[in-house]
């Protein structure tokens, strides 16, 4: 249970500092710039995580083990898991936020975890009692709440905007699952998986999206600035996330880890205020406790918590 808070604490502070780095001139300056943001961003973090993950697993000398599970059936499961959660996850929240905007995208891709309970349930015969259930619609309804934007102006291309961030969802929730079923092979850790994840994304946005997008000159032109360097910072903090996520998948299962991991959206509200100052409303503070306190609920066993202390229990 741990392991999925922290992975949520970590990405709310590689949410907040990424958030310094799209701020800054390199992504700004142009229209041109302004679209591609996004892309190239989420290209140099996972470039830059998979470098991380690259010297992590050569402190463990665990080389020939990565390129051993992608070897495997199950390591080809958790490079489409990259694929679905990476390109096309991304790349619809994205093109949703293009169309509906950020605050409707973030309210619509916040029902990830709920898609892959239902996912977890048909594929991975994973179950999850009422009150677990009640504690992540209780925590989404947390993240609808901070998300709505009342009197926001209407949006145009509505429909496309949805399908996008419908895809988004999907995507997501089917990361999760996928990695969940990979991660069913005693013989690839949750490392070695997180290795071939991100290397896999870091390629197809290089290879694909990129050239699709004539994007290369602009990326070049922000790897020479230190815009950059900011996101290789905040790519340290989202592989710490990761590692956090996929054990919490590996350990508890991806329906719990997914409940755990939306936290996300709380710690970035306490990261921005401690670290950047913030201005922190009542809503704010409001709906992180409501998200917190949901995922904690629809994450743990909370029969297991509260027994007595006397007994050997093991909290996941």
């Amino acid at each position: 249970m741990y392991a999925g808070l922290l992975a949520g604490l970590f990405w709310g502070l590689d949410t907040v500092i990424l958030g310094v780095a799209l701020a800054s001139s390199s992504f700004v300056s142009t229209e041109q710039a302004i679209f591609l943001a996004p892309f190239i961003s989420t290209f140099i973090h996972d470039l830059c995580s998979s470098l991380w993950m690259f010297l992590y697993m050569g402190v463990k000398r665990q080389y020939k083990d990565v390129l051993h599970a992608l070897n495997t059936k199950s390591g080809r499961f958790i490079v489409l898991a990259a694929l679905v959660g990476g390109p096309i996850g991304m790349t619809g929240y994205v093109l949703s936020i293009k169309y509906i905007g950020a605050a409707y995208t973030a309210i619509i891709s916040a029902l990830f975890p709920a898609v892959g309970v239902f996912l977890s349930y048909v594929f991975l015969k994973e179950k999850m009692s009422v009150l677990q259930m009640f504690g992540l619609a209780f925590s989404i309804a947390g993240v609808i709440f901070l998300g709505y934007a009342p009197g926001e102006a209407a949006v145009v291309n509505s429909w496309i905007g949805i399908i996008f961030a419908l895809m988004c969802v999907f995507g997501w929730a089917s990361e999760a699952v996928i990695i969940a079923h990979g991660l069913k092979d005693p013989t690839i850790t949750d490392e070695q998986a997180l290795h071939i994840r991100q290397t896999t994304s870091a390629i197809f946005y290089g290879i694909v999206l990129l050239p699709l997008l004539s994007g290369w000159k602009l990326t070049f032109d922000i790897l020479t600035t230190n815009t950059s360097a900011i996101i290789l910072f905040s790519a340290l903090f989202g592989t710490t996330s990761y590692l956090f996520y996929y054990k919490a998948i590996h350990k508890i299962g991806a329906s719990k880890a997914m409940a755990l991991n939306i936290t996300y959206c709380a710690w970035a509200i306490a990261f921005g205020y401690l670290l950047l100052g913030e201005t922190l409303a009542l809503k704010d503070i409001v709906a992180a406790l409501v998200i917190i306190s949901g995922s904690v609920i629809a994450g743990g066993d909370i029969k297991e918590l509260l027994k007595s202390p006397s007994k050997k229990v093991e909290i996941r």
